[in-house]
């Protein structure tokens, strides 16, 4: 081992403890969670699932409300309808699967019978990206941002954990029109703590304040972010950490305010690195005539495949170590 993979390897180990001694849930929980309280709220939210309410943990919704509650069974393309349905009758419903059937399989229904006429129908998909895990590239969704970006008028959410996933339903409820958040399988750190912290629908939130290279994160991805910013730092390199949870529309003011500042701009994504987080930073990028320069971090062009959820983000250099490799390299440093 060369004295520089000694080094990261020490301090990777330290963000790591650090990062295991953090609370940790699952966003599908908080979804779960958060459903059931605004049930009680509301009368009019349905919630639907495609035979997956334990997974999806819609069960707990179906539990105290059963007949609010429609198991459309393995028929998502179906369910999609069935939502258009009653949004059109004035309720609001909230359907669930894992994200490969909840955007690839029903596409067409989506685009046609609840973007297309603009409907209040919100797409809540669970087990998306790699962290599935052991159920392989067949179920890890890696292009289900992309899919729904490409939607006019669709709203595209994906929160970091559960103080962001339990304030973006929310948020989802309150606004009229399609909305797709993305939700995850794997439980990961509750980071936002702070007491100002506020979620507004399409403004990014700056977490760690930099001068040399500005990370810009989503989802999971937002906590390995923050914990490369702390190896970076270690490196001599001061990093800025901007967490995007709301993909669609995107804040570009915080995006064009960064490029200003640093010049150098990288997006980290539990996604394909095509249609996501980092295609619609660069399109901001381009548009207002930065000049900034971009790295895309994700999954570059292939599938997924089988595997422990958290080996599988050090393999595609999806964690803290992988993310502080690739700037170091980018970077020259």
């Amino acid at each position: 081992m060369t004295k520089n993979s000694k080094w990261r390897c020490r301090i990777w180990k330290g963000w790591a403890k650090k990062l295991d001694n953090t609370k940790k849930i699952a966003t599908r929980e908080s979804y779960g969670k958060t459903l059931l309280e605004l049930g009680r709220e509301h009368e009019d939210i349905m919630v639907l699932d495609a035979d997956l309410a334990a997974s999806t943990k819609t069960s707990v919704f179906r539990k105290e409300f059963p007949d609010r509650h429609i198991n459309c069974g393995i028929a998502e393309s179906n369910m999609m309808g069935v939502a258009a349905g009653l949004a059109t009758c004035g309720f609001v419903p909230f359907v669930s699967s894992f994200a490969m059937f909840a955007t690839a399989r029903p596409y067409e229904q989506i685009r046609n019978s609840i973007a297309y006429p603009h409907l209040n129908v919100k797409i809540c998909a669970s087990h998306a990206g790699l962290s599935v895990g052991e159920d392989g590239a067949t179920h890890q969704c890696i292009e289900d941002i992309a899919l729904m970006n490409f939607m006019p008028g669709m709203t595209v959410i994906s929160p970091s954990d559960d103080i962001e996933a339990c304030a973006a339903v929310r948020a989802a409820y309150a606004i009229k029109g399609p909305v797709y958040m993305r939700l995850g399988r794997l439980a990961v750190p509750v980071i936002n703590t702070d007491p100002s912290y506020k979620f507004e629908l399409g403004k990014g939130v700056k977490l760690r304040d930099g001068s040399d290279v500005t990370l810009i994160a989503t989802g999971l991805e937002v906590a390995y972010a923050v914990e490369a910013a702390e190896m970076l730092k270690a490196a001599g390199i001061s990093a800025s950490v901007i967490n995007i949870h709301t993909i669609k529309p995107i804040d570009r003011d915080i995006i064009v305010s960064e490029a200003a500042k640093t010049s150098k701009i990288v997006t980290i994504e539990e996604h394909s690195t095509m249609g996501g987080l980092g295609s619609s930073v660069a399109d901001v990028l381009c548009e207002e005539g930065t000049g900034a320069r971009l790295l895309k971090i994700g999954v570059d062009n292939c599938f997924g495949e089988s595997g422990p959820a958290l080996e599988l983000l050090h393999k595609f250099g999806l964690d803290a170590e992988g993310i502080t490799a690739s700037v170091r390299k980018w970077l020259g440093k």
